[in-house]
C-alpha cells in the first residue's frame, strides 16, 4: 500500500508517473493487439469483405476493444470491474459470428450480438446464477469444441482450393507456427504473448521474399468505423441461440478472470457484485461493436501475465492502453498493413493461437472425475454432439434453415446434450437415493419388530 498525505492507497489504485505508466501501457498494447487484428482478418476473409469493409471493421474492433479497458478499468457508472483488464473479441464469438454470417447473412450475425449483448445487460442476478449451475465438464467440454472450430476456420485460411502453390502456402504457414514457437521458448515470461506478433512478422518478411505480401497503397492517414457496416441489423433469435448459449460460457469465464484478477494484484472484492459489473461492461461494449458490424466482446486475462512480471498493479495503466488502442483505430495505414497479410500467415498465426484454448478445455477435464461413469459419458455425448457439425459441415443439409442453423452450431448442441444427459443422470442418481432410503427404512422396521 502506498501512502499520499493520509489514507492508504491499493496498487490497482495508484497513479504511476507518467513515463512509467505509458511505458507499462505499451507493454500491455503490444502483449494483446496480436488478438483483435487476428480476429478482424479471421472475419474479413472468411466473409470475403472488401477492403473498406475490413478496415471499417478493424476499426470498430480495435475502437471497442479500447472502450471496454477503459471501462473494465475505471470500473465507473456500474460498468466494469474496477480491476487492471483488458477487453478483446471473444475467440469462440468470432466463429459463431462467422457461422451465423454464413449460414445466414452478416446483418443477421450482428442482429445476434445486440440480442446477446441485450440479455447479458438485462439477466445479469440470473446469469451469475446460472453460471455457478453449470456443470464443469460441460464447460470443459465446451471450450474443446470451441478451440476445434476455431482452429478448422483459421485452418482454412492457409490454402484454398484454387490457390495455385498449396504447398509453398503450407510452408508458409509452418514457418510461421515455428518462428511462435521459438520465441516463445526464448522470451521472458511476461512477454510470451509477444511470440505471436513475432511469428507473424517471421511470416510476412518469408512472404515477402517470396513475392507473396504486398503492401496496399493508399495516402489516407486516417480510418473510421461504419455504423450498420452490413446494413440494419436483422434480429433473428433462433439464429442468435449459438451466441446466447456461448455468453453463459463466458460469464463463467468472466466469473473466473475477475477472482484471478483481484488475486494476482491482491484486491478484495466483493464477488458477486465485481462478477456482476464485469459482465455488465461486457455486454454494452458487445452493444455498441454490434452497431458497428463487429463480434462480442469478452474481458480478457491476457495481460495477466505482464502485471505478475512488472508487479505494475494499477488499473489506470490499461485504462491508458485503452486509450492507446482508441488512437490505433483511426489510424489508416495500420489498416492497411493488417490487410495486407497473406493468408498463410493469418491461418497459421490464428491456428497456433486458438489451439492453445483446445489445451486449456483439456486440462480443465482434470478437474473432473472421468473415472465416473455419469461424467464420462455426459462428455462423450457432449463431444459428439459438438464435433459432429464441425467435422461433417454437411451432416444436417437436409433439415430445414433455422433448425440446421441450431444444430449445426457445435458450442450450443455441446452446451445443450451435455446438459441434459447430466439432468438424466442426476435424476437418476436422486431416484437411486430415495429408494436406498426407503429400502434401509423398511430395514430398521423389520429388525425392531420382535
Amino acid at each position: 500500500m502506498a501512502v499520499i498525505n493520509g489514507p492508504a492507497v491499493h496498487p490497482v489504485d495508484e497513479v504511476p508517473p507518467p513515463g512509467r505508466a505509458l511505458a507499462s501501457a505499451v507493454q500491455h498494447l503490444v502483449v494483446m493487439v496480436a488478438t483483435p487484428i487476428t480476429s478482424v482478418l479471421l472475419i474479413s476473409r472468411s466473409l470475403h469483405l472488401d477492403d473498406a469493409q475490413s478496415r471499417a471493421l478493424l476499426c470498430a474492433t480495435l475502437l471497442f476493444s479500447g472502450i471496454g479497458t477503459i471501462l473494465q478499468s475505471s470500473g465507473r457508472f456500474g460498468l466494469g470491474a474496477g480491476l487492471p483488464f483488458v477487453m478483446l473479441p471473444g475467440g469462440a464469438a468470432v466463429v459463431l459470428f462467422i457461422q451465423i454470417a454464413q449460414e445466414s447473412d452478416p446483418a443477421t450475425a450482428s442482429g445476434a450480438v445486440i440480442i446477446t449483448a441485450l440479455a447479458g445487460i438485462v439477466l445479469v442476478p440470473l446469469a451469475r446464477r446460472l453460471v455457478t449451475r453449470l456443470p464443469a465438464v460441460v464447460i470443459a467440454s465446451m471450450i474443446v469444441v470451441i478451440g476445434i472450430n476455431l482452429v478448422k476456420v483459421a485452418g482454412n485460411l492457409i490454402t484454398t482450393p484454387d490457390d495455385p502453390s498449396p504447398v509453398r502456402s503450407v510452408a508458409l504457414a509452418a514457418i510461421t507456427i515455428g518462428a511462435t514457437v521459438l520465441a516463445y521458448r526464448v522470451l521472458p515470461t511476461g512477454w510470451r504473448r509477444l511470440s505471436v506478433l513475432l511469428g507473424m512478422a517471421v511470416g510476412s518478411a518469408v512472404a515477402a521474399s517470396l513475392g507473396q505480401f504486398h503492401l496496399q497503397s493508399g495516402s489516407a492517414l486516417a480510418q473510421a468505423p461504419d455504423l450498420f457496416l452490413f446494413g440494419t441489423p436483422h434480429f433473428d433469435l433462433l439464429a442468435a441461440i449459438p451466441l446466447l448459449v456461448f455468453s453463459i460460457g463466458s460469464m463463467a469465464e468472466a466469473t473466473g478472470q475477475t477472482v484471478l484478477n483481484a488475486k494476482i494484484v491482491d484486491k478484495q472484492i466483493d464477488t458477486p457484485v465485481t462478477v456482476g459489473r464485469t459482465i455488465r461492461g461486457d455486454a454494452v461494449t458487445s452493444l455498441l461493436s454490434g452497431l458497428f458490424g463487429g463480434p462480442t466482446m469478452v474481458t480478457s486475462g491476457e495481460n495477466i501475465g505482464l502485471i505478475r512480471l512488472t508487479n505494475i498493479r494499477s488499473r489506470y495503466v490499461t485504462a491508458i492502453t485503452g486509450a492507446l488502442l482508441l488512437v490505433a483505430a483511426f489510424l489508416a495505414p495500420i489498416g492497411r498493413l493488417v490487410n495486407s497479410l497473406p493468408g498463410p500467415v493469418i491461418g497459421g498465426t490464428a491456428a497456433i493461437t486458438f489451439a492453445m484454448i483446445i489445451t486449456a478445455g483439456l486440462g480443465m477435464f482434470r478437474e473432473v472425475d472421468l473415472a465416473a461413469d455419469p461424467v464420462l459419458l455426459t462428455a462423450t455425448a457432449a463431444l459428439t454432439a459438438g464435433l459432429l457439425p464441425i467435422l461433417i459441415p454437411g451432416i444436417y443439409r437436409g433439415f430445414p434453415t433455422d433448425l440446421r442453423l441450431l444444430l449445426g452450431s457445435g458450442v450450443t448442441m455441446t452446451a445443450v446434450v451435455g446438459v441434459l444427459v447430466h439432468l438424466v443422470f442426476a435424476a437418476r442418481l436422486r431416484q437411486k437415493s430415495n429408494t436406498d432410503t426407503v429400502v434401509a427404512r423398511n430395514t430398521q422396521t423389520l429388525e425392531k419388530k420382535p
